[in-house]
């Protein structure tokens, strides 16, 4: 293999967001886990023929049911990286 000039062993430079979390490990794994299933409980029972609609009420109050997952991921404000995607 030949290595180009320039293309070594030079560092990983990652930016982050001021407050961001950089645990890592297996505790950050449960939580990713935990975070990703919480959302997938909230959406899967608006799936299929027996689908049940969601009352989502927000600190402005307003209210909005819906069926649909998409709307219900945009209005539910996840703030958990790993739920969120």
């Amino acid at each position: 293999a030949k290595m180009m000039p320039g293309f070594g062993m030079q560092p990983q430079i990652i930016l982050l967001k001021e407050g961001t979390d950089t645990s890592q490990g297996k505790p950050q794994l449960v939580s990713n886990i935990n975070a990703c299933m919480a959302v997938a409980d909230t959406v899967r029972t608006t799936l299929g023929p027996r689908g049940m609609d969601k009352l989502i009420h927000n600190d402005k109050g307003n209210v909005t049911i819906s069926n649909d997952g998409a709307t219900i991921m945009r209005l539910l404000e996840i703030v958990h990286p790993a739920a969120k995607s």
